[in-house]
């Protein structure tokens, strides 16, 4: 339960904080329709009630997704995971419900100490009145920057800075999150492919061993993946493969 409560509680929060600016104003506006809340008699905006704040963060829920696919391990991991299936040579082995899971929680694995210091650092002084919105927000998003940028390669972000035609950042506060979302991305998307290329390789070997094997025997009326199917799956399974890829993933990370 704690997993899921660090896990759950700064994604919502982060979803909070990010109407902070209007929230604070007393001012919003949902469906066509402005809210605003005064006071009486002094005739000055108040805060936005819990209730309202509530009602805005579930349509901000939608936003989840996003987050989940740009922000976090969860692009590298799914694609990793889809790349074994197309090596072994079993595009719907496993399935995708089941690959979205384990990149799922291998996600949330991934993101605990990230999301163990936004609990800490933001979350909980901002629920106990020690920090404004404004501050807990800027102290979270401080966090998941710093590990978007961790994992982004210096070419990819200056790609991104240069198309925005704006100057070059000389410190990490002057990187926006339009830039590095992007070139986060692009980032991951070259790593995932670097490490299922590595994945390949072995499996590719097999083919190529028992494609030689059946030509030399003559048998070439007998399909190579008959045969070689199930060798790559034996030998997935001798050394531990899922082990290994996990291994191998998490660690790139770090």
């Amino acid at each position: 339960m704690r997993f899921f409560k660090l896990a759950l509680l700064p994604l919502a929060f982060l979803l909070l904080l990010a109407l902070a600016g209007h929230a604070t104003a007393a001012d919003a506006s949902i469906g066509g329709f402005d809210i605003s809340i005064t006071d009486s008699a002094k005739g000055k905006p108040q805060d936005l009630g819990m209730p309202i704040k509530l009602l805005i963060l579930l349509s901000l829920l939608s936003l989840a997704p996003a987050i989940l696919f740009t922000m976090t391990a969860f692009t590298r991991i799914i694609i990793i995971l889809s790349m074994i299936r197309h090596a072994i040579g079993m595009p719907e082995t496993p399935p995708n419900q089941v690959l979205v899971s384990l990149a799922l929680f291998l996600t949330l694995f991934t993101m605990m100490p990230v999301l163990e210091q936004i609990n800490k650092q933001a979350y909980q002084p901002y629920t106990s009145g020690q920090l404004k919105q404004e501050k807990a927000l800027e102290i979270a998003t401080a966090q998941v920057k710093e590990f978007m940028i961790r994992q982004t390669r210096e070419q990819d972000l200056m790609l991104m800075v240069e198309l925005s035609q704006t100057p070059a950042p000389q410190k990490i506060e002057d990187i926006s999150m339009t830039q590095l979302i992007p070139a986060y991305m692009l980032s991951e998307l070259k790593t995932a492919f670097q490490i299922g290329f590595v994945i390949f390789l072995p499996f590719l070997l097999i083919d190529l061993v028992v494609s030689s094997v059946l030509m030399s025997l003559g048998m070439m009326m007998v399909p190579p993946v008959v045969i070689s199917l199930p060798l790559k799956v034996l030998m997935f399974v001798l050394i531990d493969g899922w082990n290994l890829v996990v291994r191998a993933m998490i660690g790139s990370f770090h």
